[in-house]
């Protein structure tokens, strides 16, 4: 086992390594062009006597000859390559230790997301280079994941809460029941169980349509909103003079490119919402490319209107699953479109969807 083990190892060479050994390299390459280049230069010139300019200058001895020159040059320059081989490796690697020290930071920083902290920002300041721009990259991906994530623990809490809450109700009605069968409303029983029971079903269907938006490619056509919203307006007028709220469209033709069944959704849903969470006055505007839905009611925070469409909000805002609002968004997210929550300064609120328009030319 070890001789295998020992076959199948090879060195680990770090960046900052390979860094060093690059920089002492080149520094060794280039000291050694250079001699050559003077070793060269030498070996050109003429291999003539050398006499000094001052003939008392030969007190001293005889003048060097090419020979000796060359073979000083020779000596000097390897003692200089050398040389250079120990600066290249000392300074290149406190040098590659300092360009790699933002690099070991952002590493830190996704050992610790890895772990499952996200919390945690490189935030890298100076000079702006590429270091500091896949830092502020990093920062803005674990933002994103952060966010994500806690909606994520919102919508498991809520959606656990909202899955079980009526089938408490049901158990509690049914209960009371068997407690005391002979003085029940059988018929007005039966009614709360089947409303209950279908609250729980339209939280389910609701759910099931979400994750079968994420797991689809979507069939779009060219559509005329203005007729989408004729084709939903009889079920949501009935609501709405139900519930004692005065609904009203203005439309003119807008052809969008989206899937008819999805776009019917999407108009119903904000319909329903503007219905059953505000005021008395409900309106509808179909415009080029876009469509309108406000109604009034109390005055909203813009903190408050930014949770609108994440499930389960309904807690912030009024009665219902608090689903529809998450589905207008994922329906209009895989149409490529916008949508806008716009809180009113007077109450209510604005929800206006943005979609391409259709490409009629093809």
């Amino acid at each position: 086992m070890s001789g295998e083990r020992l076959l199948t190892w090879r060195p680990r060479l770090t960046v900052r390594l390979r860094l060093t050994l690059s920089y002492a390299g080149l520094l060794v390459v280039s000291g050694a062009v250079v001699s050559c280049i003077i070793w060269l230069v030498f070996r050109i010139v003429p291999n003539y006597p050398l006499t000094a300019a001052n003939p008392r200058d030969l007190r001293a001895g005889p003048p060097p000859t090419r020979g000796e020159i060359l073979d000083l040059v020779v000596k000097l320059s390897a003692w200089s390559l050398g040389f250079l081989a120990i600066v290249g490796l000392a300074g290149g690697w406190l040098l590659a230790g300092r360009m790699l020290r933002p690099l070991q930071e952002i590493t830190a920083a996704a050992r610790r997301a890895a772990s499952g902290s996200l919390d945690h920002r490189v935030g890298l300041t100076g000079i702006r280079d590429e270091f500091t721009e896949l830092s502020d990259t990093f920062d803005e991906m674990l933002d994103r994941l952060q966010a994500a994530f806690e909606q994520y623990r919102r919508f498991a809490s809520n959606a656990s809460h909202e899955l079980r809450t009526p089938h408490a109700v049901m158990k509690t009605m049914l209960e009371v029941a068997q407690a005391d069968p002979e003085h029940q409303d059988v018929p007005e029983l039966v009614k709360r169980l089947a409303e209950t029971n279908q609250r729980g079903i339209d939280i389910v269907e609701t759910l099931l349509s979400l994750t079968a938006l994420d797991n689809r490619e979507i069939e779009t056509d060219p559509l005329d909103l203005a007729a989408v919203l004729r084709s939903a307006w009889p079920a949501l007028s009935a609501e709405a003079a139900e519930a004692g709220v005065t609904l009203t469209a203005e439309v003119s033709e807008s052809v969008v490119e989206g899937n008819e069944i999805l776009l019917h959704q999407l108009v119903t849903n904000l319909v329903q919402n503007a219905i059953r969470h505000g005021g008395g006055t409900v309106s509808a505007h179909v415009l080029p490319g876009r469509l309108e839905i406000r109604n009034d009611g109390d005055v909203l925070a813009a903190e408050q209107v930014r949770t609108f469409a994440e499930p389960f909000a309904k807690r912030r805002y009024g009665a219902g699953h608090g689903l529809g609002l998450a589905l207008v968004a994922r329906i209009v997210e895989v149409h490529r479109g916008r949508l806008e929550l716009t809180p009113e300064p007077d109450g209510g609120l604005t929800a206006t969807v943005v979609l391409p328009a259709a490409n009629l030319d093809g």
